[in-house]
């Protein structure tokens, strides 16, 4: 077998180069909109206190239960993914998030509910059951880009996951925050996003393949920590490879870190912009702001991944570190700024590491220590993590908000920030062993 460093990547080839971009980018598309129909609920959020009269508290509840479900359903569902195929995980996902935004927005409709804790029990159930499917999406997308993707050019791919998070993010505020749709009842902005999600949902099925021999092409060893492994894939094998490795272990509790200060941010950005700059999400100044965020973070995965394959030789940890410290810097000027403009630079830094945060943990060092065999249980052990500390930013948030004000949004999410730093110190030299190299 040829030795990791004389393996020629078959991305050389224009034959597999070709059919790996196309296999991506269908499939990076299909997660972007999966993403749009999970981050259109912010968008909603003042939407839903105006039209029902509930406090942050009570719209929190509904972030709290569906990130909940998303964290815990996740770490099932990667084992799943890894045994079924990324492929089919991901058009169960895509079915689900399709019909579980429209019963969201028909939720407008169904006067027989009422407009109180009926309807929102109706919303929060609703709300849940498409963060269970849409927990098939990022594991879906990890384990079908690990068969395709070479461990020392992981990096590049953590800056094509990172760009196509931050895509459905831009959706969601160029779409839905356009003036035509912005003016529609809080509904539409549930039903488009279902509508992306049906097409992407056609052509993932019409493209996307789980591996190069799957799409025709030759085998191809991706020579990370699976590599040489020919044991059945059984809860017990990604057990001992994924939720037994204390570098795992260690990366999930950063993750916690990561969901708690990234949901923080992002459920909670646009009504901050609304209720304390009194800026309506079709104002310009919203939107240029809105999308500026956006395109910090993908700049974030893009300077990450470069980081991580040629300043750091393919470690991950080292570049999360720096993401943690930029998010501390951050948040502080968050929490004691007065100045709008200085405030709306953390906003876009703060964006930016946490991109590069969520890109190499969560998008990167999945594939690298869950390996490809068990990329999908990693993917779903770290993104899992995450939005179980996402959780923690609903109805806690929202109830902080209600007692405190926005003056203790930006402080309470600083120590976590703090906490994934030094995980990552801990965890500075970390690289993924082939299991060929880890048996001599």
């Amino acid at each position: 077998m040829a030795s990791a460093h004389s393996f020629v990547v078959p991305e050389h080839t224009p034959e597999f180069a070709a059919r790996r971009r196309k296999n991506w980018l269908v499939l990076g598309v299909t997660y972007a909109a999966m993403y749009m129909a999970r981050y259109n609920f912010p968008l909603a959020n003042k939407a839903l206190s105006d039209a029902y009269g509930w406090d942050k508290a009570q719209v929190g509840l509904i972030i709290t239960t569906a990130t909940l479900v998303y964290g815990i359903s996740a770490m099932f569902n990667g084992p799943l993914a890894d045994r079924i195929g990324g492929r089919r995980a991901m058009l169960i996902g895509a079915v689900g998030a399709l019909v579980f935004n429209l019963l969201f927005g028909l939720g407008a409709y169904l006067g027989f509910l009422g407009k109180g804790p009926v309807l929102l029990a109706y919303l929060a159930s609703m709300w849940t059951l498409n963060m269970y499917f849409q927990s098939y999406s990022a594991l879906s997308l990890i384990k079908v880009n690990s068969g395709w993707f070479h461990v020392s050019e992981r990096g590049v791919f953590s800056a094509i996951f990172g760009s196509m998070i931050q895509s459905g993010r831009f959706l969601v505020f160029a779409l839905l925050g356009l003036a035509a749709v912005a003016a529609l009842p809080w509904q539409w902005k549930f039903f488009l996003p279902a509508g992306i999600v049906g097409l992407m949902l056609i052509a993932t099925f019409a493209v996307v393949r789980d591996t190069p021999k799957d799409a025709g092409l030759p085998e191809f060893d991706p020579q990370d920590a699976t590599s040489g492994d020919t044991e059945k894939i059984t809860f017990g094998y990604v057990a001992r490879k994924v939720f037994t490795n204390p570098i795992a272990i260690t990366i999930a509790v950063a993750e916690f870190c990561t969901g708690l200060v990234r949901g923080g941010f992002e459920q909670w950005f646009p009504r901050y912009m609304q209720e304390v700059q009194h800026l309506d999400l079709k104002n310009p100044v919203f939107q240029k702001n809105a999308l500026a965020v956006v395109a910090a973070g993908i700049l974030g995965a893009f300077v990450a991944g470069y980081a991580s394959d040629r300043l750091f030789g393919h470690r991950r940890p080292p570049v999360a570190f720096i993401g943690y410290a930029l998010q501390v810097v951050c948040l502080v000027v968050i929490w004691k700024s007065t100045s709008l403009e200085l405030v709306i630079f953390a906003f876009m830094l703060n964006s930016f590491a946490i991109s590069m945060v969520h890109s190499m943990l969560s998008g990167t060092a999945s594939m690298d220590f869950g390996g490809k065999r068990a990329a999908a249980s990693a993917a779903g052990m770290f993104d899992g993590m995450q939005y179980v500390g996402q959780s923690c930013v609903g109805w806690g948030m929202g109830a902080l908000l209600d007692r405190f004000g926005w003056s203790a949004w930006g402080s309470s999410m600083l120590g976590f920030a703090a906490l994934g730093g030094v995980l990552m110190l801990t965890l500075w030299n970390a690289r993924p062993r082939r299991h060929a190299d880890a048996a001599h």
